[in-house]
């Protein structure tokens, strides 16, 4: 399961990598008048606050099932990640939008090149190491698995949104260091607003990717493919069973629940076969703690 990386870990990288590009951001873009570069900090301030948004959906996440929520708080982090995408969306390619549109009508030229390319730099290398850690803790479950495939099968909505996050920082920035440059270049702060634009509209973009995957998760999907296949050839290697009917799965954050029904081999007597029952319960979640509640239906037809 992916819960082999360390999402906290991620997070607290992306953190601290956008809480110095943000201050370092707006300090540039103050000074030097580039709606590239306020775009670029009002992007990172968000993202800030998206980080602490995961953290307390992980937080939620941890608390144990209650008499109201029996199945516990573990889908928790899937409404939180929405939320940032929706923060991601409104805050970030909104606004990076509107600032660009306005920079169209009221152009003003880039006071200090050297200081805006500087700031870009250091933020395309901050957030190099941010999404650096992300990968890292993704390489620790994705196997040999492409980080599409990945991005597909995962269930680790955290990861999903740290990775989409810190993809299109590092894309912004390139297009915002672009921008920069040809307006230098040019004298014409006409690049600078639709480096801007570009920019919001990629976070846009990445906003949407992310939303989807998570609208998924909170509607409810088993887990991923690889590991319900496991599940599968490991119910079958049991002695006890002699058919499997249906194996559902359902993600829920960390935690899964799974509902097996089977044929079971004949027994002498009912106590026996519970027995058997016991016993593969016992072997399965030991096979895969991540199982938090498991039902087992005998029978003998599907």
């Amino acid at each position: 399961m992916s819960h082999g990386a360390d999402s906290l870990k991620s997070i607290f990288f992306a953190l601290g990598a956008n809480l110095a590009i943000a201050v370092a951001k707006l300090s540039a873009a103050i000074f030097t008048q580039s709606g590239a570069m306020m775009a670029e900090a009002v992007h990172s301030f968000a993202d800030c606050g998206n980080q602490l948004l995961l953290i307390i959906g992980l937080r939620k996440a941890s608390h144990p099932p209650s008499a109201d929520y029996p199945l516990g708080f573990g889908k928790a982090i899937y409404f939180w990640s929405f939320i940032v995408a929706l923060i991601l969306f409104s805050m970030g390619g909104l606004y990076s939008i509107y600032e660009g549109i306005h920079k169209l009508h009221h152009p003003e030229p880039i006071n200090s090149l050297f200081i805006a390319v500087g700031v870009l730099i250091f933020s395309i290398l901050a957030e190099s190491v941010s999404l650096w850690g992300c990968l890292r803790e993704i390489n620790k479950v994705r196997g040999n698995r492409h980080i599409l495939r990945w991005l597909k099968e995962t269930r680790q909505s955290d990861l999903v949104v740290v990775l989409g996050e810190d993809t299109a920082a590092l894309i912004g920035l390139s297009f915002a260091l672009v921008a920069v440059s040809i307006t230098w270049i040019t004298g014409n702060p006409m690049w600078d607003a639709f480096g801007s634009i570009g920019i919001g509209v990629l976070l846009i973009i990445v906003a949407c990717i992310v939303g989807v995957k998570v609208k998924d998760l909170l509607i409810g999907q088993g887990v991923e493919p690889f590991v319900k296949k496991k599940m599968h050839e490991f119910l079958n290697n049991r002695d006890e069973i002699e058919t499997i009917f249906s194996l559902l799965t359902m993600q829920m954050g960390n935690d899964v629940m799974v509902a097996v029904k089977a044929r079971m081999q004949e027994k002498d007597s009912a106590t026996q076969l519970i027995i058997d029952i016991n016993s593969c319960e016992s072997a399965f979640k030991q096979q895969f703690p991540e199982t938090m509640w498991l039902f087992f239906e005998p029978d003998s037809h599907d």
